[in-house]
Formats: structure tokens, sequence, C-alpha cells
């Protein structure tokens, strides 16, 4: 059953969903060094968590190949049916794509993923119960990359009304922008985080721990 999380965040994509594409112009190319991060091969299966639109689809795609396959999901019915054209429209020229309209604490993946995108998924970071749902699918040694968006450091604080502002409209816990990794990083090895937008972003990246499962 979703969460009262998951539907204020339900009804907030309701109302962002439709400008949405529109607005992701700034993020691009974050979304794109998050893509490079995953060092995709051919063959491989990735997964997109939270794909929201589907505008990573095709970038996934070109790294995993005709041989690879795409696993995404999405919980917003507008977003999912934005994302489900896009998918479609990809398996009518021979990708190999699945994708599902669940939450990240009940999605079951049909694949065990190589790598996996999280960009600007933060309510899915800040969750327990979806990180453990979606860990337990996963393989130690798989490669994560994630985005989002950080409280600016602490001697730019009074900036920080302008990230929490920002982020408001699209996430539940838009409070929780301190540290937004720290329930994530500790299911990695080898993680590592930088800045991006200055200071209000960052972008990280580790591979899952053994013990994760």
């Amino acid at each position: 059953m979703p969460t009262a999380d998951n539907l204020r965040s339900i009804e907030l994509y309701r109302r962002t969903a439709a400008g949405y594409d529109a607005s992701t112009g700034p993020t691009w190319p974050i979304r794109m060094r998050c893509i490079e991060h995953l060092a995709l091969r051919p063959g491989e299966t990735v997964l997109d968590v939270g794909c929201g639109t589907g505008l990573s689809f095709e970038a996934l795609l070109q790294g995993v190949g005709r041989s690879g396959r795409l696993v995404a999901f999405e919980q917003s019915p507008e977003m999912h049916a934005q994302a489900r054209q896009r998918a479609d429209a990809l398996r009518a020229d021979g990708w190999s794509v699945e994708l599902h309209c669940a939450s990240a604490e009940e999605v079951q993946l049909g694949a065990a993923p190589d790598a996996a995108l999280w960009h600007y998924v933060h309510d899915i970071t800040r969750s327990p119960a979806a990180l453990a749902n979606l860990f337990a699918q996963v393989r130690p040694g798989m490669r994560l990359a994630v985005a989002g968006m950080k409280f600016f450091p602490w001697w730019l604080a009074p900036l920080n009304l302008l990230a929490w502002l920002k982020n408001r409209p699209y996430n539940v816990h838009a409070h929780e922008l301190h540290e937004p990794w720290s329930l994530l990083a500790p299911r990695l090895e080898r993680f590592e985080w930088e800045a991006t937008q200055w200071g209000m972003g960052y972008l990280g990246s580790g591979v899952v721990k053994a013990a994760s499962r």
C-alpha cells in the first residue's frame, strides 16, 4: 500500500508533470555526467531509479547497446505515462526496455542491474524502506551514480532558503538537504561526491557492498 509520503509525492508530481521536461534544462549536463559515472558497457542491464518521464532512457540505452537492457520504474502515474510513451517508441525501434509503474518501496525488478542511475530522486534516497527494497534486489559490485540537490556550505547558509524553495515543489523531504546521501553512502564502497550548481547540488558514485544484501 502507498505510504503517506508516497501519496504526497504523487500529488506533487501531479502538479508538475506537465511542465517537467521543460524545467530540466539547467540540470541536463549533470544528468549526462551522472550517466558517464556509470561507465556502462554493451550487454549490461542498467536501472533507472525513479525515472520520471524517461529523459535518461536514450542515453542509458546508448551505453548498454542493443544487446543490453534498461529497467526503470516511476510511481507518479502522470510521469509514468510520459515515460511509457518513450519506452514504447524505443521498444518499437528494437531496444529492450522494462518499465514499471511502482514505488521504490514496492517495485520488483525483472533483472539484477549491473549499474543504477539515481538522478534527482531525493525522496527515494531518504526512504529506508525504499533503500531496503532496492538493495535487496541488486548484486554486490553494482555501480551506482547519484545526483541531486543539497544545502549550501555553512558559510553560504543564508542561501539555503533558496535550495529549500527549489526542492519543495518536487520532494516531500525537502528539508533533509544537509547530507542527502547519508542513508545511501553506507551501502556503498568507494563512495565519493562533488558539489555541483555552485554548492546547491551534488554528484556521487560508488559500488554496492557485499553486506548490503
